[in-house]
């Protein structure tokens, strides 16, 4: 698989990643325009993350043996129809049902663009290839939620959605010429397959990723609060150290990609976990220092980061011919 083809598949990770996380920076700007509270404005976070945990799995599993190009571009497809549905929203049930067609269908084109890089890519080369597309997600973090912020002050949030509409089209035509059709999975009983998800080293992984994940959203959600009344920031330096973090991960998805390769899944994995753990631990105790306070934030964004492509580099080699079904159990969690 040439680098020509990941980079177009990881832009397609960044428009959909930027359909999920723009909302949480805008979502005062829709409020206000819906006149709607900003507690129901918050409900459009919550029906995305649900139809991308429940329909991801259910739509992956129907579409097992579709050949892979296909899927891509089926997905896609709803997607902008679920932009497009969002930008023409005047009130919040269009816009709460578009919310959801846009979770599912970004759910099932992060996990065939995994299981389609896992097909093509040789073995030795899968976490850099998974780390090239994890980094599709972090850049979301770090360029398209700023972007989508600087769009609503501008023009409206709608533009956003818009936007986002003609990109992902304009990536689906490219993905139409450059990537080759892929077979979809093998024929395997659903009863086989179900099977698979009560192995140990499939379990234990999916134990240690719902643990880390929860642990890493509270630490997320918390981290400006922590940042402005704790270490006393002011809220211009957030913005900026924000950006800092963002570049963090964006460097973890690399390194970690490339560490899978030299070093293996597990390996990453544990040692991720190890430089987290500590991290955490480590940080109620320095807050005396706000520079020392904000090295271990840094070090939990970097190891969260460099966990990403070595999870779904395991799980994808522990389970080769379950890869989809159990990617698409594991990435509302991973990501």
């Amino acid at each position: 698989m040439n680098r020509l083809t990941i980079y177009v598949l990881t832009i397609g990770i960044f428009l959909t990643a930027t359909a999920e996380l723009v909302v949480s920076g805008i979502l005062a700007y829709m409020a206000e325009d819906l006149q709607i509270s900003l507690a129901l404005a918050g409900q459009l976070i919550t029906a995305y993350s649900l139809s991308f945990a429940i329909g991801t799995p259910i739509l992956i599993a129907l579409t097992a043996r579709i050949g892979r190009r296909k899927v891509l571009l089926g997905s896609l497809f709803v997607f902008i129809i679920g932009s497009l549905l969002s930008a023409l929203s005047t009130t919040i049930v269009p816009l709460m049902i578009s919310r959801a067609v846009l979770g599912m269908s970004a759910g099932v084109y992060f996990v065939t663009v995994f299981g389609a890089v896992a097909k093509l890519v040789v073995p030795e080369k899968l976490g850099s290839a998974i780390g090239t597309i994890v980094l599709g997600f972090s850049t979301a973090m770090i360029l398209g939620v700023p972007i989508g912020i600087l769009i609503s002050k501008w023009l409206n949030w709608q533009s956003i959605f818009i936007m986002l509409s003609v990109l992902s089209a304009l990536i689906a035509f490219v993905i139409y010429r450059l990537v080759p059709e892929i077979e979809g999975d093998a024929p395997i009983s659903f009863m086989k397959q179900i099977k698979v998800l009560g192995s140990f080293a499939i379990v234990s992984g999916l134990f240690i990723t719902i643990f880390k994940e929860s642990g890493s959203s509270i630490v997320f959600t918390y981290m400006t609060p922590f940042m402005q009344d704790v270490l006393e920031i002011k809220a211009t330096a957030i913005s900026l150290i924000m950006l800092v973090l963002g570049i963090f991960g964006a460097i973890g998805s690399r390194l970690g990609g490339y560490s899978v390769d030299k070093w293996g899944a597990a390996r990453v994995i544990t040692l991720s976990l190890i430089v987290q753990i500590t991290a955490v631990a480590l940080l109620p105790i320095s807050v005396e220092s706000r520079i020392l306070s904000l090295v271990f934030i840094g070090f939990i964004v970097l190891s969260m980061f460099v966990s990403g492509p070595a999870v779904q580099s395991y799980f994808i080699q522990q389970a080769p011919q379950s890869a989809n079904l159990v990617l698409s159990l594991t990435l509302p969690s991973c990501m």
